[in-house]
């Protein structure tokens, strides 16, 4: 049986990847994973981190790129190698919660009960 094709995450946020906010949880999350890992690798290149961390340089391409989703293997490979927490979905998660919250009111004073 085929595999379901999905958008990328670069496809699911607005141009430039990664530069602009998602509003897919899931395109965002990736995004926020991307920015870590640019800021992990520091000034090294694509295939000395690639090489440190046990992964294809073109699958480290392909994530940093946002045209693909990083398996849980490479995500535990790039943070291990790498010595760095990339991957978190709380900031993603806490904006979610307060775009659903309903805003807070400010409450009227009460008249005196008498």
């Amino acid at each position: 049986m085929a595999r379901t094709a999905r958008s990328t995450p670069a496809e699911l946020a607005p141009a430039p990847w990664p530069d602009r906010h998602s509003t897919d949880p899931s395109a965002e999350v990736a995004r926020q994973f991307v920015l870590n890992l640019h800021d992990a690798m520091g000034g090294r290149t694509l295939r000395d981190v690639a090489a440190q961390v046990g992964i294809h340089h073109v699958t480290l391409l392909k994530i940093l790129h946002g045209r693909a989703w990083p398996d849980l293997a490479t995500v535990s490979r790039l943070e291990i190698g790498l010595n760095a927490d990339l991957y978190s979905s709380a900031d993603v998660r806490a904006d979610l919660a307060r775009a659903a919250s309903p805003s807070v009111r400010k409450s009227r004073p009460r008249a005196p009960s008498e």
